[in-house]
């Protein structure tokens, strides 16, 4: 599948497409730290919302202490910046099944999916980390931006409707950030233009994976709530944000 169509049908899922005004200020070369550091904590939060529903929903006791032990390195580099490119190389990778809770009502393909998932969020925050490496832009924390607590805020409050909206944010999420890979990369030099279009394929299955579980889960027509979180990811995208990051909307 080639690029166009395999973002088809992103682009129609996704409320509104990514405003001119953002891309003109990602394209610029002193966005190129902000983008990329912001873009290392992303593909970190990305494995942690998978992990999160996988301890809350999915695994037994001894495989949701092997999640927190495989996050340990990234979380130590990410929040208190202990480790380096060297300590995490090799890390991404789980090297013991994660078995399922005695009474979850959840399938394994929750398990399996979230885990590739995982998998692939790990080795791009590596990926990430060994681009700000070469080009010699230190890491430094910042703060999140408004968009996924802006979504998270809205989910229901009442199970198993708070796991299918967990699962619908993820699929926004991935979606809009697989559109915005696409609208970058020409804008970039040829190393970074090959490693964003290298990710599209991997968050268009991630997108996917996440609808799917959710209608799973459900057992029902889901469409109403994806239009509702479709308006609510649309506003925080096409509205003013002082905040620029990855996932920011209008820049002021």
């Amino acid at each position: 599948m080639d690029n166009k169509a395999l973002l088809e049908p992103i682009l129609k899922f996704l409320h509104c497409p990514t405003p001119t005004s953002w891309i003109e200020q990602a394209k610029q070369p002193e966005s190129i730290e902000v983008i990329l550091i912001d873009h290392l904590l992303c593909e970190l939060k990305a494995g942690q919302s998978a992990m999160y529903l996988l301890r809350k929903y999915a695994v037994n006791k001894a495989s949701a202490d092997l999640l927190l032990e495989w996050f340990k390195p990234f979380e130590e580099f990410a929040y208190k910046k202990r480790g380096s490119l060297e300590s995490l190389k090799g890390k991404s990778q789980i090297n013991k099944n994660l078995i399922a809770k005695d009474n979850s009502p959840y399938t394994q393909d929750l398990i399996d999916k979230m885990v590739l998932l995982i998998k692939e969020e790990l080795h791009h925050f590596y990926q990430v980390l060994e681009i700000m490496t070469a080009r010699g832009i230190e890491y430094r924390p910042i703060p999140a931006g408004r968009y996924a607590k802006g979504m998270l805020s809205k989910a229901a409050t009442h199970e198993p409707q708070t796991l299918v909206d967990k699962l619908i944010i993820g699929a926004f999420i991935e979606a809009r950030s697989c559109e915005r890979f696409a609208l970058l990369a020409p804008h970039l030099d040829h190393d970074m233009e090959r490693f964003y279009t290298s990710l599209l394929r991997s968050e268009a299955r991630h997108y996917r994976d996440y609808l799917t579980l959710a209608e799973d889960i459900a057992g029902e027509d889901i469409s109403d709530r994806i239009q509702y979180f479709a308006e609510i990811e649309g506003e925080l995208i096409s509205s003013s944000d002082q905040d620029f990051k990855f996932h920011s909307g209008c820049p002021l």
